[in-house]
C-alpha cells in the first residue's frame, strides 16, 4: 500500500475550534436592536380611543359632576361655578313616587319588547332558513329596508295606521273582522297606545335580531341534526337540544342588546303623542327629559341619566362576558 492510499483511510482528525467562533456575534451597532412595528398596534387604535373618550367618556364625567351640582340657566348659558348640594338631587328623585313608577312602566315595557322581538326575530330567522335562496335575499332586503327607515317616518308610518279617522288598523278590524272600532283612538287608554308604541320598538328591531339569529344557525353542523332526526328526534326537540345550544351565544348577545335599547327608549314615545306625551306615557327617559328641561333641573336630569347608566352596568357587563365567551369558543 502506498503512502497516499494509507494516508486515505486513516481517520479523519477532529479540528478543535475556538467557542468563540460557535457563539454568535453581537450587532456591531452600539444601539439596542429595534422591534419593527411594535407602536403599529397602538397608533392604529389611538383614534378610536380618542374617540370614544370625547363621545362617551368625558360626557359621563360631566354628567356625574352635574348631579352633584344645581345647575340652572344661569350657569349653563354663561358658565359659572353651579353650588354643590352632594346628594340632594338623588334624595329628591328618590322620593317622587312618579320616578317609581316611570321606572316600572319601563321595566315592562322593556320586558313585553324584548319577548315579542325576539319571538319573532327567532322565527323569522328559522324560516329564512327554509326558503330558496332567492326567497331569502328578497326578505333579507326587506329587512334591511326596514331597518333603515328613519325613526321619525316610521312613527309617522303607525301613527297613520292608528289614525282614529283613516287609519287601517281601524277600518281592518271593522270591515274585516266586524268589531267596532269606527273612530277609535288608540291612544286614550295608555295600554293600547303603548300596544301601538311598542309595535313601532318591535318593527325597528326585529331586522337586526332575525339577521343576526340566522347567521347563527347557519353556524349549525348538519350532521348534528341529521344524527337527531335518525334517532327519531321532532323538530321541536332537534331544535331545543341541538339547534338551541349552538346558537345560544348569540341569542344571549341579542338579547342582552335587546335589553339595552328598548329600557332607553324615548324617541317612540316622544314622537307617537305628537311630542306632546300624557303622564301616563312617562317613561324614565322621558322623565328625565321633563326635569331637565321643561322644569329646568338640569342637575336632576343628569341624576337620572347617571342613575340609569347604573341601572343598565349591570346588564353591560352581562353583555360584555359573552362576547368574551364567543371570542373564547371561536
Amino acid at each position: 500500500m502506498s503512502a497516499a492510499e494509507t494516508k486515505a483511510v486513516e481517520p479523519a482528525v477532529p479540528v478543535q475550534r475556538h467557542p468563540d467562533v460557535l457563539r454568535p456575534q453581537p450587532a456591531k451597532s452600539g444601539r439596542a436592536p429595534r422591534k419593527a412595528g411594535a407602536l403599529l398596534p397602538y397608533l392604529l387604535i389611538g383614534p378610536t380611543i380618542v374617540a370614544i373618550a370625547a363621545v362617551f367618556v368625558w360626557p359621563l364625567i360631566k354628567t356625574t359632576i352635574m348631579s352633584f351640582q344645581d345647575v340652572g340657566r344661569r350657569e349653563l348659558w354663561t358658565g359659572e361655578a353651579a353650588p354643590w348640594v352632594g346628594f340632594e338631587q338623588f334624595s329628591s328623585i328618590f322620593g317622587d313616587p312618579a320616578f317609581w313608577d316611570s321606572v316600572v312602566l319601563t321595566v315592562v315595557f322593556m320586558a313585553a319588547c324584548v319577548v315579542v322581538t325576539l319571538a319573532f326575530g327567532l322565527a323569522i330567522s328559522l324560516m329564512m332558513q327554509r326558503m330558496s335562496t332567492w326567497v331569502r335575499l328578497l326578505v333579507t332586503a326587506g329587512l334591511i329596508a326596514a331597518w333603515s327607515i328613519p325613526l321619525m317616518v316610521a312613527a309617522s308610518i303607525f301613527r297613520w295606521f292608528a289614525d282614529s279617522d283613516y287609519g287601517v288598523a281601524n277600518m281592518v278590524l271593522t270591515k274585516y273582522l266586524g268589531l267596532d272600532f269606527q273612530g277609535h283612538n288608540w291612544f286614550l287608554d295608555a295600554k293600547q297606545g303603548f300596544l301601538v308604541i311598542g309595535a313601532v320598538v318591535v318593527w325597528g328591531a326585529i331586522p337586526f335580531v332575525a339577521i343576526t339569529l340566522y347567521a347563527a344557525l347557519t353556524q349549525v353542523p348538519k350532521e348534528l341534526e341529521e344524527a337527531a332526526a335518525i334517532d327519531g328526534v321532532g323538530a321541536f326537540g332537534n331544535f331545543r337540544y341541538v339547534v338551541f345550544p349552538v346558537i345560544k351565544p348569540v341569542f344571549q348577545m341579542v338579547a342582552t342588546l335587546s335589553v339595552i335599547w328598548d329600557f332607553n327608549v324615548l324617541g317612540q314615545v316622544w314622537l307617537m303623542r305628537g311630542t306632546k306625551p300624557e303622564p301616563e306615557y312617562e317613561v324614565l327617559g322621558l322623565y328625565a327629559f321633563n326635569k331637565a328641561f321643561e322644569s329646568n333641573s338640569f342637575s336632576q336630569g343628569a341624576a337620572i341619566s347617571l342613575i340609569t347608566v347604573l341601572l343598565l352596568s349591570g346588564v353591560a357587563v352581562y353583555y360584555l362576558r359573552q362576547l368574551l365567551k364567543i371570542g373564547e369558543v371561536e
